[in-house]
């Protein structure tokens, strides 16, 4: 039985599909972050190997109850064979040459398959999306980035630089932005805003001056982003001008990536990660924002794991 590895590989987890030849899935996996530029490539490697020994572990054994159980193992005579038939990872950060090619060539050494891909988690997610269809996916999660496909085939890209100098619009920019405000609130620099209190709480913290000698990882940063969004539709103005501001810089994004398309007739915009998810207010002003400069462009909600275009891009390789 053929089997096909996709591996979606992150800032904040790292999931894998482990299916067949046939279409199906046989087992998913999750473990840590694994994108190498935030957490180093040596950490990646181990989240990475946790999701593949996970995922053969689950289908060795067997699925839910009910289902029918899958051995992995090859036969004694056959041990020197590959046990995957393609394995495709889309990892966060491996858009640059230094670190994708020595990444690869451990995923070869550490994953025997006798085929294996390592692209971005754009190419994944721009995969899931749209399959080799032209047009964009803009996405907003912990970091956030515009990337697209021509009909020619060629690809572009708008944003997701990391977070110390780029990602408008994520996770992380909404949670930074939001401790902003409350520090403003404290000096009486900015608007009274209920984030003051809520993070507060949330870190667990009595005054919201303390945030500034906590180590706050990116993740934890972003993971504030939910605060805002019930704040904000809760009518807090500072929480909603800033989910106003994200719209808009996830648009700038779409446009840049738009102008550069040449596409004629709809542009198919489709919008991915967790504040997309998380917020329909939000994916309506971002669409609107779109629309306004874009009127071609055909916005939606991604309705699939970036992780199903890694299984499909694998499965692609064979």
């Amino acid at each position: 039985m053929a089997l096909f590895l996709g591996i979606d590989g992150g800032g904040t987890g790292t999931h894998a599909l482990l299916g067949d030849g046939e279409g199906r899935i046989l087992a998913r996996a999750v473990a840590g972050p694994s994108n190498p530029t935030k957490v180093g490539i040596e950490s990646a490697k181990k989240e990475l190997l946790r999701v593949v020994h996970t995922a053969l572990r689950r289908v060795s054994k067997g699925g839910k109850r009910g289902e029918p159980r899958h051995a992995v193992g090859w036969p004694r005579e056959r041990r020197q064979e590959p046990l995957l038939a393609a394995v495709c990872a889309g990892v966060a950060g491996v858009d640059r040459a230094a670190v994708s090619r020595p990444l690869l060539v451990w995923l070869r050494r550490a994953v025997p398959a006798r085929r294996h891909l390592l692209v971005t988690d754009m190419a994944i997610t721009l995969h899931a999306a749209l399959g080799t269809a032209a047009g964009m996916i803009v996405e907003s999660g912990t970091g956030s980035f515009a990337y697209a496909r021509t009909l020619r085939g060629e690809t572009l890209r708008a944003g997701g630089w990391g977070a110390t100098f780029d990602d408008p619009g994520s996770g992380y920019d909404l949670g930074r932005k939001a401790i902003m405000a409350g520090l403003r609130d404290f000096d009486g620099r900015g608007e009274d805003t209920v984030l003051t209190s809520r993070i507060c709480q949330a870190l667990e913290i009595s005054n919201i001056t303390q945030i500034v000698m906590k180590k706050l990882s990116p993740q934890q940063v972003a993971a504030l982003f939910p605060l805002v969004l019930a704040a904000a539709h809760e009518g807090d103005r500072v929480a909603r001008r800033l989910c106003s501001q994200a719209a808009f810089d996830l648009a700038e994004m779409a446009l840049a990536v738009g102008r550069r398309l040449g596409q004629r007739g709809p542009v198919a915009v489709v919008c991915a990660g967790g504040i997309f998810r998380s917020s329909p207010a939000l994916r309506r002003r971002f669409a609107r924002d779109v629309h306004q400069r874009m009127p071609s462009a055909r916005v939606r909600l991604l309705q699939r794991e970036p992780v199903e275009g890694a299984l499909a891009m694998a499965r692609e390789l064979a």
